[in-house]
């Protein structure tokens, strides 16, 4: 069966691909409100799972209690602050082969990953040392 159109999720879709810093629900909420003021938050969550479970957006749980969601889908790394919060992008090349070590001593099919790598931003780190 095929997904009936909405604006709603097309706008979704729109901001999220405008942004690079992976929103929360909440964010991506109090802007695409801006032109739908009568949207829900649980409308733009029901949304934003709907696009990650169709592959069109990579939903992260970095360990603070609330889903950050990507537009970018393709494989890749994140840096998340302990300090601040923020998760951004790590430019690193996919390690495939930790996907075939792991699988040396697995009898499953192993399909992927998902690493994150946790410190402190560059941000953090200079707001510390003033």
């Amino acid at each position: 069966m095929a997904l009936k159109y909405s604006r709603q999720r097309e706008a979704i879709k729109e901001f999220m691909m405008t942004r690079k810093d992976h929103p929360t629900a909440d964010v991506v909420y109090m802007n695409v409100r801006k032109e739908f003021p009568n949207i829900s938050l649980g409308t733009v969550y029901r949304n934003l799972t709907l696009l990650s479970d169709m592959g069109e957006l990579l939903r992260l749980r970095v360990g603070d209690g609330v889903d950050h969601f990507d537009a970018t889908i393709t494989p890749h790394y994140h840096f998340i602050c302990k300090e601040c919060g923020a998760v951004t992008d790590l430019e690193l090349d996919t390690m495939h082969s930790i996907d075939e070590a792991a699988g040396e001593s697995f009898h499953g099919r192993i399909d992927g990953h998902v690493t994150y790598f946790y410190g402190t931003c560059e941000h953090c780190l200079k707001e510390s040392s003033s």
